[in-house]
């Protein structure tokens, strides 16, 4: 019956597309003016949000008292979420609408060492090998291991400058939210959905609330991006954005990087919302610029002019809004088995009469499973490994916090670090600017691109029972392996962890230095 239905919705789906584009006898680039023409058109009408702008101007076809039939800008793949898709393809003769709006990259599933070898998993290899075959086939731009932008699919992406302000774009994994930074509506959508797209460059989407999270007033000192938003989540539960579509604003996001705010917008999906942007300005700007896909010349100034208008109207109306003070955030850490189980990292655990009497037993069953009590200080508790890495903080940025703390310094012997740099370009920079050397000298091994033990799905595993500390997006059960007690914390708080053996205030160390 499934397949029935798909079969349908994709036959669908086609015959709205082609209708359109019939009718308007347009061609991809003509079809992006459309798009902003009608993005223009929306801009007198008062009261409209950056996430309505860009919806609007994506919509295909509305479906009464349903979802929304939406364009989509950009789909990215990888080797995990994208052969059943395929397969599905072939099973129907049918072709990938449009081949140039795909990009794809190993990245999941990948050894994180001797990636000049054969990859020795059969999984792996098996994955990674019909990723290139169908990428070869259906004429999609590929960037496979050992060329010089393969690397996770979030971090490679907008360094090709693939991600561009005001587009839609989806990929089969959920944390394709980063790309909200760039003012974007950014999602994960299923391996159906996946092939709905390779098919018809279209989806079929309900359209979230709007909720606007404002943080403003100064950080303190060594306060990261990665702490602002466990801070968020902490606040808000792992739960309190289901159903939303969420915009950052606030001076506080303002002044962050682009990797800062893709930090941030990663990991929007783990307090349940549908995924998180920013209003794009002179930094997103400047980030994309001279970007391999990005528009070049005169046809950048025009973009510019276009990404411009992106933000939302003063008069604008949000299902929800929060604010947060700067000034009460501080490091943040993870104390139980979801993302919104965080603390300050100088704070307890909560007492279990804290806890919502209906949320004790799950609270009581993650304190079993990650070896806490309620009440427990977190400062001093156990830690057995270190990963430095992911979509969330395995960037450049993220690497040289980690380097200018250990300068110096050596790497505690009960501890295994894992640095593993988000693609190969991270991995290049590194290099040049001699943050490998640091990191040796330190005892520190820098490995290569991957999602490495994010989740886990290749070699990179925690051993069961032993306790990491992971500037990953998730501290799930068995996230990082069977077994593994995770602990979520920022980049500068991971390296001194590392140094330290246990779990530290990167402050404390940095003020005694």
């Amino acid at each position: 019956m499934s397949f029935l239905i798909n079969k349908v919705l994709t036959k669908l789906y086609r015959a709205v597309i082609f209708s359109i584009f019939r009718k308007l006898d347009l061609s991809f680039s003509n079809l992006t003016t459309c798009i902003f023409l009608k993005f223009k058109s929306n801009l007198t009408v008062a009261g409209k949000t950056l996430f309505d702008k860009i919806w609007d101007a994506h919509v295909v076809q509305e479906i009464p008292d349903g979802p929304s039939v939406l364009y989509i800008d950009r789909h990215l793949i990888h080797e995990v979420t994208s052969p059943q898709a395929f397969n599905g393809l072939g099973r129907r003769g049918l072709k990938v609408m449009r081949p140039n709006q795909t990009v794809a990259t190993p990245d999941h599933n990948v050894p994180t060492i001797n990636q000049d070898k054969p990859i020795e998993d059969e999984l792996s290899r098996f994955q990674v090998d019909t990723l290139t075959e169908n990428c070869n086939k259906y004429g999609i731009d590929l960037y496979g291991l050992n060329t010089d932008y393969q690397g996770v699919v979030h971090v490679m992406g907008p360094q090709l400058g693939v991600t561009q302000p005001g587009m839609t774009i989806v990929c089969g994994d959920s944390h394709t939210s980063t790309h909200g930074a760039f003012g974007c509506i950014a999602f994960g959508i299923g391996t159906s959905e996946v092939e709905m797209v390779l098919a018809t460059q279209c989806i079929m989407q309900p359209k979230p609330k709007k909720m606007r999270i404002n943080v403003n007033g100064q950080l303190k000192p060594n306060v990261s991006p990665k702490d602002v938003i466990l801070y968020i989540i902490s606040k808000m539960t792992a739960a309190g954005g289901t159903g939303y579509f969420v915009e950052y604003s606030g001076n506080v996001f303002r002044e962050m990087s682009m990797e800062g705010r893709m930090t941030v917008c990663n990991m929007s999906i783990e307090m349940g919302a549908r995924g998180g942007l920013i209003s794009p300005d002179i930094k997103t700007f400047e980030f994309v610029e001279g970007k391999k896909y990005s528009p070049k010349g005169d046809d950048f100034k025009k973009a510019v002019a276009k990404w411009s208008e992106l933000y939302t109207d003063a008069d604008a109306v949000f299902d929800r809004e929060v604010d947060f003070d700067a000034s009460d955030i501080e490091p943040m850490i993870t104390f139980g088995t979801n993302p919104g189980m965080g603390v300050k990292i100088t704070g307890k655990i909560p007492e279990l009469s804290s806890i919502v009497g209906s949320e004790q037993p799950s609270f009581q069953k993650s304190m079993n499973y990650m070896g806490f009590q309620a009440g427990d200080t977190m400062i001093g508790k156990p830690v057995d490994y270190v990963f430095i890495g992911s979509c969330t903080n395995g960037r450049i940025e993220d690497l040289r916090v980690v380097a200018d703390y250990v300068k110096g310094k050596q790497k505690a012997e009960n501890v295994t670090a894992w640095i593993v740099p988000g693609s190969k370009e991270v991995e290049r920079q590194a290099i040049a600017e001699g943050i490998v050397d640091v990191l040796e000298e330190a005892g520190f091994k820098m490995r290569q691109p991957g999602c490495s033990a994010c989740l886990a799905m290749n070699d990179d595993k925690i051993p069961a029972g032993k306790y990491a500390v992971s500037t990953s997006n998730r501290n799930f059960e068995g996230r990082q392996g069977p077994g593994a007690r995770t602990m979520l914390a920022s980049p500068l708080t991971a390296a001194a962890v590392a140094v330290a053996g246990k779990v530290v205030d990167p402050r404390t160390v940095l003020e005694t230095a």
